[in-house]
């Protein structure tokens, strides 16, 4: 059930913000962050920081949250979950996507189904993009929140917007849920198909091309089914600045999606203009990372997974992951410290002494938990 806001939870610095604020709001806890950037040149909160919490307080009913003077300390007081249909500029200085995450995790709890219609960047080199939560993030939603109809999850991109001036547009809707059933991922099984997007806005269409080309001469050398769909936007559906990508999904014959991606340096870059080729290898690369890593999930939705695990019904969650990421770490700790749940993480050892050596530093971690109940007290009873 839901918990009441009880005394201040205070936290320093700027690590783990987004953390703190959806443990917050699913917990009922107020919070105190303060010594947010003292030392750096601009201290305090950053635009994409307040632009977060505007989003929140727009699908929320009596969320507040103060700033002082300095900008360096936060108070954020958390309402309930409203959901329903919102508009949000998410601005130039951080992808649509660092704001979708959140609205992954409080959408099934909502009060009405979200529907969700976000601006700005959905393709750049710091957050993953709309792409990899779109092939990878949704099924597995679909999957854990037993949605049998497809139409009710829908991440949909409109327009893409890259670096700097965005222009992109996406729609996001999800059902709401009572509660969550308990988890259970433990086989992640073989490589079937790879699937991918090679995005090209503003530039030629030869670029998409030879990233297809240089992509799939990489991976058909591992998988035979391999196919990169050319997107090629033009007109106002392109965005406001050029640029160029490849994301990919590979699908194991057990319904696991692993996402590997990469994008040209933005329009007028220190790092100068890439070559398509160049990207097209380090998307195929980040791949080929994420399968080594291994497990029933990857690294984009360890977090997201761990957030419905803790939340689900009383009972016992397991899920075999990669070595966890260090935003992964970070929510397991805050977690336990404002939830008052703990993970059990076991590495698996039913490798062989051979195979043990091959996946050294990519050891299976065996995550389990009992949820808390979490219960969706606002939800319409029709």
């Amino acid at each position: 059930m839901n918990a009441k806001i009880s005394s201040d939870c205070i936290f320093e610095g700027s690590n783990c913000f987004r953390i703190r604020v959806i443990l917050s709001i699913l917990s009922g806890k107020s919070i105190v962050i303060h010594k947010i950037r003292v030392k750096d040149d601009e201290p305090g909160l950053v635009a994409y920081e307040l632009s977060l919490l505007k989003l929140i307080v727009k699908i929320t009913n009596g969320s507040t949250f103060e700033v002082d003077e300095t900008g360096t300390k936060l108070t954020f007081r958390p309402g309930l979950l409203i959901g329903g249909s919102v508009e949000h500029d998410c601005g130039l200085q951080r992808s649509v996507t660092y704001f979708l995450e959140p609205l992954l995790c409080f959408a099934p709890f909502c009060k009405q189904p979200l529907k969700a219609n976000l601006t700005g960047i959905t393709n750049d080199q710091v957050d993953a993009s709309v792409d990899a939560l779109r092939h990878s993030t949704i099924p597995l939603l679909t999957k854990i929140l037993s949605i049998y109809d497809k139409n009710d999850i829908e991440l949909k991109v409109i327009s893409r917007g890259m670096p700097p001036n965005g222009g992109g547009q996406v729609l996001f809707k999800c059902p709401i849920r009572n509660t969550i059933k308990p988890i259970q991922l433990l086989e992640s099984g073989k490589i079937k198909r790879i699937r991918g997007t090679a995005i090209a806005t503003r530039v030629s269409p030869s670029i998409a091309n030879r990233m297809i080309d240089k992509a799939k001469g990489l991976l058909l050398q591992f998988v035979p089914d391999v196919y990169i769909y050319s997107d090629h936007l033009k007109g106002k559906n392109s965005g406001k600045s050029p640029g160029f990508g490849l994301s990919l999904v590979a699908e194991t014959i057990d319904g696991t999606f692993l996402t590997g991606e990469a994008y040209s340096n933005p329009s007028g870059s220190d790092k100068g203009p890439s070559l398509p080729e160049d990207v097209a290898q380090e998307a195929v690369f980040d791949l080929f990372e994420e399968i080594y890593r291994g497990g029933c999930v990857d690294s984009l939705n360890q977090a997201i997974v761990c957030f419905y695990m803790a939340l689900g019904q009383a009972d016992i969650s397991k899920v075999v992951f990669g070595p966890l990421s260090p935003y992964t770490i970070q929510l397991l700790k805050h977690m336990k410290q404002i939830l008052q749940i703990t993970f059990k993480l076991e590495v698996e050892s039913d490798l062989d002494d051979q195979e043990q050596k091959l996946r050294k530093g990519s050891e299976k971690i065996i995550a389990t938990c009992v949820g808390i109940g979490y219960s969706n007290l606002s939800k319409i009873i029709l």
